[in-house]
This record gives structure tokens, sequence and C-alpha cells, in this order.
């Protein structure tokens, strides 16, 4: 589903004329708006298979920071792979790195560990310890939300039936009671369409047969 398409489906639920662009009236930009927050909201809540993503950094001697570009600042499940080495790092605190960097006397090697260490505002930075010796390839593979919906052609990636009621309850919400659908029932169906999708997606993967309690 478009964002147009959301929007529109939206408005057709509040009883009001489709829109040719989500911009195209106050009242259709506003309804886009409640569209991204449920939209953030239902990637919240799953792991969806469709935010799944890799990204490569490539290491270089001497240098301990990277940007990791496009994994945003929201990452989420995130499973660092150098397949220079074929090994896994294993996240640490970024004090623990830290700490290790101005106390101790290390020498540069491949790197063991990895911590999120700022951003540039758009994506995130990654520590490496120890200091990389060279040239690794490292993959970092995870769940990154999608950017926020701007142009009225976006395709929606997480399941769009969950955002779209999501957004209808956020709009009845600030428009009040008219004599149709209540808020409070919209949101009971917007819970239920999530939990439905959710238990969907699960029942895809076979790691989701066992759970621990932690």
């Amino acid at each position: 589903m478009t964002y147009l398409e959301s929007v529109n489906s939206v408005l057709s639920r509040l009883r009001e004329t489709s829109v040719t662009s989500v911009s195209a009236t106050t009242y259709s930009t506003q309804i886009g708006q409640f569209i991204n927050d449920a939209k953030r909201q239902v990637e919240d809540a799953w792991n969806w298979d469709a935010l799944y993503t890799v990204k490569t950094v490539t290491t270089s001697s001497g240098v301990s920071n990277y940007i990791v570009t496009g994994s945003g600042l929201s990452q989420k499940q995130v499973v660092v792979n150098d397949t220079t080495n074929d090994s896994q790092l294993i996240n640490k605190p970024r004090q623990w790195i830290i700490d290790l960097q101005d106390l101790s006397t290390v020498t540069n090697a491949n790197p063991s560990y990895y911590a999120w260490n700022g951003n540039d505002g758009t994506d995130s930075k990654v520590e490496l310890f120890p200091t990389p010796n060279g040239i690794y390839t490292l993959k970092f593979r995870m769940y990154i939300p999608q950017a926020v919906l701007s142009a009225s052609g976006d395709i929606i990636l997480a399941p769009s039936e969950p955002i779209v009621l999501g957004a209808y309850a956020r709009a009845l919400v600030e428009r009040g009671e008219d004599g149709g659908l209540s808020s409070s029932e919209a949101y009971a169906l917007f819970k239920s369409s999530l939990a439905d999708h959710v238990a969907l997606e699960s029942a895809r993967f076979t790691e989701n047969d066992c759970w621990v309690a932690v």
C-alpha cells in the first residue's frame, strides 16, 4: 500500500472525500501525519521481516569509530559479523570500551567488540575494540524502521492494515465523536489487527517456536 492509498483509506472511514496527493488539503496532510505516527508504533511492536537489512562497514587501520551509513537512529536486534575473519563481534557497554581505550595499553588488532557511540544526526556511529589494525569487512544485520513517509507514492513496508486502523483511531480522537465508530472501538480494532499480524509473522519463522523465560 502506498502512502496516498493509506491516507485515502483513512479518509473513506471518516466519510471524507479522497485526495489525489497527501498534501492536497490541510486535513489530508494531518491524516498523513497520523499514518506516520501509527507506522512507527507498528514498526516498534515487532521485528518485521520487511525491515530486516544489512549494512556494511569497511574498517581502516588505526580508526575505531565509524558511521554505519543507512542505519538510522532506532535500529534493533543487531548482529555484527566480521566476514574477513569469520567471527562475530560482541556487544559491550560503551563505557567499558572507552575505559579500556583510556586506561590500558592495547595493541591494534581485528575488532572483537562493538558499542553504539554517537550519531551524525542521521545515522548511528559504532565504536570498535580493539582498534582495527587493517581493512576488515563488518556486516551489520539488523531491523531498521522505514524513513518517515513523505511522497504520495512511498510504499509502506510494515503491515498496512494496522497502520491504517491506528491512524483512523487517532483521527477520531482529534475530530471527536460524530455518530460513527468511537475512538476506543477503533483503537481496539487496531490492537486486534496488530496482534493478528504479529502472530502471522511469527509463525513464518522457526526461531519463534520456542520461548524462554528471562
